[in-house]
């Protein structure tokens, strides 16, 4: 999470669950989040990136609605609190190497980052080599094939 401040950018920060069931994984993201936005009202998702939930969650000391939209962010999910106070997560893929999850959670939980999703998921690929790089390798290809340089 973004320390408490204004609000700056996209998300408020980010997720990674280990999996596409909201009904496993909810519950332990709702537990942390419930002091930020007070007692947790709403999640809203992308139909398409979660495996089919029910429209009802109990959680200790109550019951939280789930609304899937397919009009929804496939890579986000928002919580709504006491007060509609809402937050925007970035959901990290469940199949993200753990190197990559470690970044874009870093990169999202930046005080005042204002990148938008798809910045913040490319911050978990890893770099493309440089153009120098194509060719050092295809040189050394070319050398242990027989030529020379």
């Amino acid at each position: 999470m973004k320390p408490k401040a204004p609000t700056t950018g996209y998300v408020d920060g980010a997720w990674w669950p280990r999996s596409r069931d909201l009904s496993t994984e909810l519950p332990s993201l709702l537990a942390v989040l419930a002091i930020r936005p007070g007692r947790i009202e709403r999640v809203s998702y992308n139909l398409t990136g979660w495996h089919p939930a029910g429209r009802r969650l109990p959680i200790e000391g109550g019951v939280v609605r789930l609304e899937g939209f397919r009009a929804q962010r496939p890579d986000t999910v928002t919580i709504t609190g006491q007060g509609r106070q809402r937050l925007t997560l970035l959901v990290i893929p469940p199949e993200a190497a753990p190197a990559a999850a470690h970044r874009m959670l870093m990169t999202a939980s930046q005080r005042g980052n204002l990148e938008n999703i798809e910045d913040l998921l490319a911050a978990g690929r890893p770099a493309a080599p440089e153009a120098t790089d194509v060719v050092d390798v295809e040189a050394q290809r070319w050398e242990l094939d027989g030529g020379s340089v």
